[in-house]
């Protein structure tokens, strides 16, 4: 294990992430507001802290393997929640324990979108920000960001970047160097969430709240910036918007790059994935409004089909906005939506969740085994796209869908353990191990009213759904700290 190469990287990312706390300073000046300390002690504490353990470990330029990548990753999602959470404990006048500070830091980064902070309309303009700049720091990765900045990782940047990326198939490349791919994503990532603020201020929204909110929305985050997220607006257009941007950052960035650079809109649809998803949204959509017709749902309240359909796109692209508590829908519609988030969006996208690739190469292998029970002889291969998928890719992918089950089945017993009933225990695991941020029963408002333990479980479960289970727990293997 190249130990004084880790510190060496960790301590750039660190400086890295220093910046994060400067644009609120920025905030407070455009609104003359003196929110000073929450910002400048932690951009100090965390640049010296990083820049110590670059000066000492300068000339170790060793390349990384996949095992110390699983390890820095994995150090630096813990140290940047840390150093993250400290604006809002140095921030006094915001009521909250260290747990809570913590829990929505971790939140924000992981894009969960649950909230136990209260009262947001009151908060100043440079923690309102900082609190929807977190989501747009952690959208498409704190570490693919790295790996753009930082081209002289090298081969460490291949191993940083294939560990911190969603879905199954993370060694696509769509440039010759990693690094260059890092630098198109997040390229094409800050043009969407530029976009998606236009498009808001367009629609009436003042600049300060159009540029917030599109760091929620493209990032699939769900922090919104009042206590009554999107339904403060009462804007259609708005909503229609938001549903656009939210399937946007829903849909893998990888595939937005080769239709941008072909000029070629027809690829979308050429793309397996995304044929599969969106008929997915359409065939629950309809099944939706038309259970909520039968039931005269819309006839008993004030929300129409647009109100509907954003909610779908929110929840299921594990985002999180709302306009109405989603309990409240008739029959099984609100069980359907968790599901739908536990699913999330495609793999590449900035969506949590298990990723729609694989659970089509779960369908497209149950299909092949059926065939098999009827043609023990044939030799059957799993195609997506046209090209055969390798065996070791389904063993990756049956392998990472039972231990996601495994583990939502335990955290479900733990929760209740801790003293929270089946549907909440059900929905707060769906909600931090999908990072959707939505739940049922107690936390169908937010998860304020969450004791301590679970509110640390909820942190966990966060933090191991935003890195797809496996990096944290090969950490705990005693063959990963082998020679």
């Amino acid at each position: 294990m190249q130990y004084k190469t880790i510190l060496r990287l960790i301590g750039l990312l660190l400086v890295l992430f220093s910046v994060t706390m400067l644009p609120p300073l920025v905030i407070n000046v455009i609104f003359s507001e003196t929110i000073w300390l929450p910002f400048i002690v932690p951009f100090l504490l965390i640049v010296t802290t990083g820049s110590v353990l670059w000066f000492m470990n300068r000339n170790q330029y060793n390349l990384l393997k996949i095992r110390e990548g699983f390890l820095i990753v994995v150090i630096i999602w813990l140290a940047t929640s840390f150093f993250a959470s400290l604006p809002f404990l140095l921030f006094k006048e915001l009521p909250h324990t260290v747990t809570d500070a913590i829990f929505e830091t971790v939140s924000g980064l992981t894009t969960t979108g649950a909230a136990v902070f209260t009262r947001i309309n009151d908060l100043p303009h440079a923690i309102l920000y900082y609190r929807q700049q977190l989501q747009f720091t952690g959208g498409l990765g704190i570490i693919v960001l790295a790996v753009a900045i930082f081209p002289m990782l090298g081969m460490g940047g291949t191993q940083l970047f294939r560990v911190d990326s969603t879905g199954p198939k993370k060694d696509n490349k769509l440039t010759p160097r990693i690094a260059q791919t890092a630098k198109v994503l997040w390229l094409i990532y800050c043009l969407t969430t530029l976009s998606c603020a236009f498009c808001y201020w367009y629609c009436g929204m003042n600049w300060f709240y159009a540029i917030g909110e599109s760091f929620a929305t493209v990032s699939t985050g769900g922090f919104s910036m009042h206590d009554e997220s999107f339904l403060y607006y009462h804007s259609t257009a708005i909503q229609v918007f938001a549903c656009a941007f939210m399937l946007f950052g829903s849909v893998s960035f990888s595939l937005h790059f080769l239709v941008f650079q072909q000029h070629n809109w027809r690829l979308y649809w050429q793309d397996e994935e995304f044929r599969f998803y969106v008929k997915a949204l359409m065939m629950v959509c309809i099944l939706m409004l038309g259970t909520m017709v039968l039931t005269q749902y819309f006839s008993a309240h004030s929300h129409h089909y647009v109100d509907t359909l954003f909610m779908l796109i929110s929840l299921s692209t594990t985002t999180g906005f709302t306009l109405v508590g989603f309990d409240e829908w008739p029959s099984f519609i609100p069980i359907l939506v968790i599901f739908m988030s536990l699913i999330g969006g495609c793999a590449g996208s900035s969506t949590g969740g298990l990723k729609v690739l694989r659970l089509m190469l779960i369908g497209k292998h149950s299909k092949r085994e059926f065939e098999r029970l009827i043609h023990p002889q044939a030799s059957l291969s799993i195609k997506m796209d046209q090209r055969t998928v390798s065996e070791s890719i389904i063993q990756s992918v049956t392998g990472y869908v039972c231990l996601f089950f495994g583990i939502f089945a335990l955290f479900i017993l733990i929760f209740m353990a801790l003293g929270n009933d089946f549907l909440s225990s059900f929905s707060i695991v769906a909600a931090g191990l999908a990072n959707s941020g939505m739940g049922i029963g107690s936390i169908s408002h937010d998860f304020s009213g969450l004791n301590e333990p679970s509110k640390w479980m909820m942190i966990l479960s966060m933090i191991i759904g935003r890195l797809e289970l496996y990096p944290l727990f090969i950490l705990m293997t005693r063959s990963f700290w082998q020679k």
